[in-house]
C-alpha cells in the first residue's frame, strides 16, 4: 500500500513539475480542528513552490496531518520571529521530493503578517510538503538576512487569521504543540 501511494505522489508531482503553476492566484481551504484558514497562493511570483504546493494537496497529502509546532514569543522569548509549522513530518513522512528553493529576493514576496512559506532543512533546496504561516513581521526569514537564502513564501492567508492565532497561541512544550492541532482536510477551492 506504501508503494502505490509513493508512486501515486511522485506521479502527482512529476505533473505538477511538467505543467506551470495554474495563471493568476490559487486559494487553498485549510480546515483544522480549530477552524478554517484559507491561504491564496501567488503561483505568478512563486510557481515551482506553488505547484509542488498543489501537487501534494491534490494528493490529499496534508489530509489528517497537523500543525505541531509553534514558535513564539512566550515559548522562544529571544527569537525574531513567530510562526506556526505544519504537514506530515510529525508522523514520519519520506520520499518526498525536494525542490528549488524560489528566494523571496526573485519572488518579491516577503515573510509577512500572515504569509504561507516552505520548512526546509540547511539546504535551501530541501523543501518538501512542510510549510509555516508567519504571525507578525518575519522578515527575518526572507533571502539576504541573517539566514542566507532565505524561506520561499508563496502566498498569504485571505481568512482565517484569528484561526492562526488561536494555533499560535495553544499550549506548548517548547516549539511543539501538545496535542498537535489537526488538519482535517486541504482543498484546493478556486
Amino acid at each position: 500500500m506504501k508503494d502505490i501511494r509513493v508512486l501515486f505522489l511522485a506521479a502527482t508531482l512529476l505533473g505538477a513539475a511538467t505543467h506551470p503553476a495554474p495563471a493568476g492566484p490559487v486559494d487553498v481551504e485549510i480546515v483544522t480542528t480549530l477552524g478554517m484558514i484559507v491561504v491564496r497562493l501567488d503561483s505568478a511570483k512563486a510557481p515551482k513552490t506553488t505547484a509542488n504546493f498543489l501537487g501534494y494537496v491534490a494528493a490529499k497529502t496534508y489530509d489528517g496531518t497537523s500543525f505541531y509546532r509553534t514558535v513564539s514569543k512566550k515559548n522562544e522569548p529571544q527569537a525574531p520571529f513567530e510562526v506556526i509549522q505544519g504537514g506530515p513530518s510529525a508522523r514520519g513522512a519520506t520520499g518526498n521530493i525536494p525542490i528549488e528553493l524560489e528566494p523571496t529576493s526573485a519572488s518579491g514576496l516577503h515573510n509577512a503578517d500572515g504569509a504561507i512559506a516552505m520548512a526546509r532543512r540547511n539546504d535551501p533546496n530541501s523543501a518538501t510538503t512542510e510549510f509555516f504561516l508567519d504571525i507578525g513581521d518575519a522578515r527575518y526569514l526572507d533571502a539576504g538576512g541573517p539566514l542566507g537564502s532565505g524561506y520561499a513564501v508563496f502566498g498569504h492567508v485571505v481568512r482565517g487569521m484569528e484561526v492562526v492565532r488561536k494555533i499560535h497561541d495553544a499550549p506548548s512544550h517548547g516549539e511543539a504543540l501538545l496535542p498537535p492541532v489537526r488538519i482535517k482536510t486541504m482543498r484546493r477551492v478556486r
